[in-house]
C-alpha cells in the first residue's frame, strides 16, 4: 500500500494482463443518478432485505445465521466501550484510524438496524462526528481518505433515519471536505492521480471508497456522485483485468482480500443505490476469484505466502466469499466460508451477504490447482485432511506490486506442520522500503524481501534480477502425482543460459522432489536455500527436521558429493529479527556448465538410488 517511484515504474513496466476486463457500460454523467434509489438506507442492504434477514434470524432454523447475528451483536457491544476515534498517524498513514472507523460503523450500524437499540446508533454517530471534525483524512496517502469516505458514507446512510438534520449536515460537510472534494480532484485535471490507472489494490480501494461516500449523499449533493461514479467506473476495469484469466491476484493472497473486498464494496454499492454495477462484475476471472484464497490454503490453515503478505499468513474469515458465492453460483465458496465460521467470529458483512451452508458438501476440487495471470502459482496436496502433504510454488514477475525477489519459491506442509516457509513482509516504514524499481534498490537490501531469505537458489551470492519473469512450462496433476516445471532463466541471466525448477509430489508416499537445473555461462557459486522453523540435525547427505513433535527428512539426490549445512535467518533491528528461524543450505563452489541440484523430502529416511530424470523429460 504505497505511492512511490517503484510503484509508478511497476505500473509502466508490468507484464501485460492476460486479458482485458470487459469494458463497463458507462452511464452518461448527466444521467448517472436517474436510477438512484432515493430512500435511506440505500447502500448494501435495503430495509426490505433487512426485514427478511431479521425474520430468518428470529425463526432460528439456520443455526449458522443465528451465530453470525450473535457474533455481530457481541462485536458491536465491544465497540460501545471504545473511546472516540482520534487523529493519529503511524508513519505517513492514518489508515488504522480509517479502518477502525469502518469496522465500528458496520458493526454498530448493523446492530442498531437489527435491534433498534439507541445505544448503538449513539456510539456510531459519535464516531462519525469525531472523524468528520478531523483536519483532513490524509489525502497524501489516499487509501486513508478512501476508506474513511466509505466508513462515513455507510454510517450516514444507515443512520440517516435517526440523525437530526444538524448532525446530518455536519457529517455531510466532513465527508465532502475531507473525502469527496479530494476525490473529485483525484480524477480531474490534466494529471489524475496515479491510482486511477493502477492495476492493483489501490485502484479498487480508492474507487470503491469514493463510490460509497458519493452515493450516500447523492440526493443532497448530487454533483459529487455525478463526477465520481462515472470516473470510478471508467477506472476500475484497469484493476479488474488483473483477475484474468482465472481469479488469481499478483499481490498475493493477503492483498487479494483487500482488493477483492473493495471490488465487492463498489459493486454492492452501485447495485443497491443505482440498480446496476454497469457490467463491472462480468470482468474475466472474477467468477473464479473466490477459489484463489480457498485453494491456496494449506492443511495447516496457512496460505501460500508471497508478496508483502503477513508473516505466517493464515486463511481467516472472508465474508466476501458469500457475495462471490451468490453472484457466481459457486457452492464451494459458501461451504468453505461456513467451515471457517465454525471456529471464527462472524463479521457484519457475513450477515449482509449471507448465504446458507450447502446441504451437502460440494465435490472436492482436484488435488492440484494452477492459477494463471501475471503471477502464476500451483498448489498440490496428497489429500484434504489436516495432516496431508502440500506444496505451493510460484512463478510470475519480480517487479509486480508488493513483490519480492522470489521466483520459484516453494512452501511445504506435512503432518500438520509448515516445514518450508516464507517470512512475509517487513515494516513498511523502513527507510526506502519501496525503492525497488531497479537492481540494487534499497528495498532489496532488506532480508525478507530479497532472494537470500526465500526458498530459491542464488548464483554468486546475488539476488534474482528485479526484472526477472518466470512461467510454468509444465503443470499437471494426475491420479498418482503432481508435476510442475518453471522456467526461471530471466531471473538468473546473464549468469545462466537456462534455469529451470521442477516440483514432483507423489500422492501415495507423500514424497516431494524439488529439482533445479542451471546451464551456467561461466563458473559460479550456487546456494540452494530453504527457510524453516524446524530444528535441523545433519546426517549428510540427509537432514532431519523436527518441529511440533513431528519429523521430516530431506536428502540430497544430486550432486552426489553435495552436503547440507545450517545457517541462521536472524537479522538486526530495525529489520524484523527472525528469531529462531533457520536456513537449510547446499553450497556448490565454482559449479560449471550444466548443474543439477535435487532434494527429496519424505516422512521416512529417503532412499533415492536412481538419478532423477532431466526436467526436459518431465513433460
Amino acid at each position: 500500500m504505497h505511492h512511490d517511484a517503484w510503484l509508478l515504474l511497476a505500473l509502466l513496466t508490468a507484464l501485460p494482463a492476460v486479458a482485458t476486463a470487459q469494458a463497463a457500460s458507462l452511464p452518461k454523467t448527466q444521467s448517472v443518478l436517474d436510477t438512484l434509489y432515493k430512500p435511506h438506507p440505500r447502500l448494501m442492504l435495503h430495509d426490505d432485505a433487512l426485514a427478511a434477514l431479521r425474520k430468518r434470524i428470529d425463526a432460528g432454523d439456520d443455526r449458522a445465521l443465528v451465530k453470525c447475528y450473535r457474533d455481530v451483536i457481541r462485536r458491536a457491544d465491544g465497540y460501545l466501550k471504545k473511546p472516540r476515534l482520534r487523529y493519529k498517524k503511524i508513519g505517513p498513514r492514518l489508515l488504522s484510524v480509517s479502518r477502525d472507523c469502518l469496522h465500528r460503523t458496520y458493526a454498530l450500524g448493523l446492530a442498531w438496524r437489527l435491534t433498534g437499540k439507541e445505544e448503538y446508533a449513539k456510539a456510531a454517530t459519535a464516531n462519525l462526528l469525531a472523524v468528520c471534525a478531523f483536519k483532513d483524512w490524509n489525502p497524501s496517502h489516499f487509501l486513508d481518505t478512501a476508506e474513511m469516505s466509505h466508513a462515513v458514507g455507510v454510517g450516514y446512510d444507515w443512520l440517516y433515519p435517526v440523525l437530526e438534520e444538524a448532525t446530518r449536515a455536519k457529517i455531510r460537510e466532513g465527508l465532502i471536505r475531507n473525502g469527496l472534494e479530494p476525490g473529485v480532484r483525484a480524477y480531474g485535471g490534466r494529471k489524475p492521480l496515479w491510482w486511477t490507472r493502477s492495476e492493483f489494490n489501490w485502484n479498487q480501494v480508492c474507487n470503491g471508497g469514493l463510490i460509497c461516500g458519493a452515493l450516500a449523499i447523492a440526493e443532497a449533493d448530487p454533483q459529487y456522485a455525478e463526477r465520481i461514479v462515472p470516473a470510478a467506473i471508467k477506472s476500475l476495469p484497469k484493476a479488474l483485468a488483473s483477475y484474468a484469466p482465472d481469479g488469481a491476484w499478483g499481490e498475493g493472497p493477503g492483498y487479494w482480500s483487500y482488493a477483492t473486498n473493495y471490488t465487492v464494496f463498489a459493486f454492492a454499492a452501485l447495485d443497491s443505490a443505482l440498480g446496476s454495477d454497469f457490467g463491472l462484475s462480468e470482468a474475466k476471472g472474477l467468477d473464479k476469484a473466490g477459489r484463489f484464497p480457498v485453494l491456496l490454503t494449506a492443511p495447516t490453515g496457512q496460505y501460500l505466502n508471497f508478496a508483502d503478505v503477513g508473516e505466517r499468513g493464515m486463511r481467516r474469515d472472508l465474508p466476501v466469499l458469500f457475495w462471490l458465492a451468490k453472484r457466481y453460483d459457486d457452492k464451494l465458496l459458501a461451504w468453505a466460508e461456513h467451515q471457517m465460521l465454525r471456529e471464527r467470529t462472524a463479521d457484519p458483512r457475513h450477515l449482509i451477504w449471507y448465504v446458507s451452508p450447502p446441504k451437502t458438501p460440494p465435490k472436492a476440487p482436484p488435488r492440484m490447482a494452477f492459477f494463471d495471470g501475471n503471477v502464476q502459482v500451483a498448489v498440490a496436496r496428497t489429500g484434504w485432511d489436516d495432516g496431508a502433504g502440500w506444496i505451493g510454488i510460484k512463478a510470475g514477475y519480480n517487479r509486480v506490486n508488493h513483490g519480492h525477489l522470489d521466483l520459484g519459491n516453494f512452501e511445504l506442509d506435512a503432518f500438520g506442520v509448515r516445514w518450508a516457509r516464507d517470512l512475509g513482509k517487513d515494516d513498511y516504514n523502513l527507510p526506502s522500503y519501496w525503492d525497488g524499481g531497479r537492481d540494487g534498490g534499497t528495498r532489496w537490501t532488506y532480508y525478507r524481501l530479497n532472494s537470500h531469505s526465500h526458498n530459491v537458489c542464488t548464483l554468486d551470492g546475488r539476488n534474482q534480477n528485479v526484472a526477472g519473469k518466470a512461467r510454468f512450462l509444465v503443470h499437471r496433476g494426475g491420479e498418482h502425482e503432481a508435476v510442475a516445471v518453471i522456467d526461471l532463466t530471466s531471473a538468473y541471466t546473464p549468469k545462466a543460459k537456462r534455469a529451470w525448477r521442477g516440483m514432483r509430489l507423489d500422492f501415495a508416499r507423500g514424497d516431494l522432489l524439488i529439482q533445479d537445473e542451471f546451464d551456467l555461462t561461466k563458473p559460479a557459486d550456487i546456494i540452494w536455500g530453504m527457510t524453516t522453523d524446524a530444528k535441523i540435525t545433519l546426517r549428510n547427505p540427509a537432514a532431519m527436521l523436527e518441529q511440533d513433535g513431528k519429523r521430516l527428512y530431506a536428502a540430497i539426490v544430486s550432486p552426489a558429493d553435495a552436503s547440507f549445512e545450517v545457517a541462521s535467518a536472524a537479522q538486526k533491528p530495525p529489520q524484523k529479527t527472525n528469531k529462531g528461524v533457520r536456513r537449510l543450505l547446499i553450497r556448490l563452489k565454482e559449479a560449471k556448465g550444466n548443474v543439477r541440484v535435487a532434494v527429496v523430502f519424505s516422512g521416512a529416511v529417503p532412499n533415492w538410488a536412481v538419478e532423477p530424470k532431466p526436467l526436459a523429460d518431465w513433460r
